[in-house]
């Protein structure tokens, strides 16, 4: 049994390492915005989403969990549109340019829409769901979007609770609002410092969040030594008048061989 699982890990990462010629395909179709295109992330553009879609690749299959839908209240419309709008900004000779904020596209499963991750996730139990992408209903559950600020190192999440998170009568899920902040610091801390685990997590819960509404995750960097990297989170309401919940987390950065059991 040890020797098959070896056989199938070797052989995933040999399709991986043949599949390198894609990346290259993949960078060489997005091209950097022109003052007269209108620049968009790579893997959200109308662009590079047809590009991509010509190749061997799961792109064309996946449906981006970032992008509104008919669930979203007001407030998540508004914040994601105010966040997404500064994604891109004119120029002065009428074009457009990259902003400083970027929106970070959501699939079901991160790891199967990574660079060679279609082969990773048949080994790595291919039937597993992101915990807060697992359910089909749109606003029954978790309703997120991301955006990062690579200049200012900071991360905001526009984050609409579903009914399937109750906890007191009324109320989000304590659990439930830990998930979004371990969620929000551990992608904050990939983007800035590369894949990472979660080694510490403390939380303070400050207000209950009425079920159904929307808040603000702001997460921070406070510092990076070696492969930890400490980042902090404030969940308030939606104008920042009210503090939730505030946490502190410390992340361990890994490699591929940590996830494959080394």
């Amino acid at each position: 049994m040890i020797r098959i699982r070896a056989q199938q890990i070797a052989r995933g990462l040999s399709q991986i390492i043949g599949r390198e010629f894609l990346k290259e395909n993949i960078k060489t179709s997005i091209k950097q915005p022109t003052q007269s295109q209108s620049p968009q992330h790579p893997w959200s553009s109308v662009s590079s989403v047809r590009t991509i879609a010509m190749l061997p690749w799961p792109f064309s299959q996946s449906r981006d969990f970032s992008l509104p839908n008919s669930s979203w209240g007001s407030d998540m419309r508004r914040l994601y549109e105010h966040y997404n709008s500064q994604c891109e900004v004119e120029t002065e000779e009428g074009g457009k340019k990259w902003g400083a904020w970027r929106r970070l596209p959501s699939y079901n499963r991160s790891i199967k829409f990574a660079t060679g991750g279609v082969y990773l996730s048949k080994i790595i139990q291919s039937k597993a769901r992101l915990f807060t992408r697992s359910v089909k209903e749109p606003g029954a559950a978790f309703e997120y979007v991301m955006f990062v600020n690579k200049e200012e190192e900071k991360c905001v999440c526009v984050f609409q609770a579903g009914h399937l998170l109750e906890g007191p009568p009324g109320h989000v899920h304590g659990g439930a609002i830990a998930t979004m902040i371990d969620s929000v610091t551990g992608t904050h801390a990939t983007y800035l410092s590369g894949p990472v685990m979660t080694a510490n997590l403390n939380i303070n819960y400050r207000s209950p969040i009425p079920l159904g509404s929307t808040v603000l995750l702001t997460c921070s960097l406070d510092k990076k030594e070696g492969r930890k990297t400490f980042v902090s989170c404030q969940v308030t309401n939606t104008d920042g008048s009210k503090l939730h919940t505030e946490a502190t987390g410390l992340f361990v950065s890994i490699t591929m061989g940590n996830l494959l059991g080394g």
